[in-house]
């Protein structure tokens, strides 16, 4: 059966600071919900290393990256690249939207 992506309400945008992050799940996906310069950015929370949360990490906000708390592998926010070892495999991004007061994910 194919399921159609929908928009799921993550939270109030009043809830998310710059260079916050914040952990949501919806059915089974662990979800990473970022904002960088008013940006919101949203990706698989879990690293695909090792099962680490990536809500725990470290941002930087000059490169757009989310650093992993275990083993320091950073990947970018935007399109969920590696951008060092032991990492090699990309996170899952969705694409965002703020409407009225809320930030919305579109997941599958």
């Amino acid at each position: 059966m194919i399921v159609a992506p929908e928009w799921i309400k993550a939270c109030e945008v009043k809830e998310l600071n710059n260079s916050e992050l914040v952990g949501f799940d919806f059915n089974e996906k662990k979800i990473l919900i970022s904002k960088i310069r008013n940006k919101v950015y949203a990706t698989d929370r879990i690293c695909t290393h090792a099962y680490a949360d990536l809500s725990t990490g470290f941002m930087n906000e000059d490169e757009e990256t989310i650093t992993c708390p275990l083993h320091m592998s950073s990947f970018k926010l935007e399109d969920g690249t590696p951008q060092n070892l032991p990492a090699e495999v990309p996170l899952k991004t969705y694409k965002t939207k703020i409407q009225d007061t809320s930030v919305y994910i579109l997941v599958e």
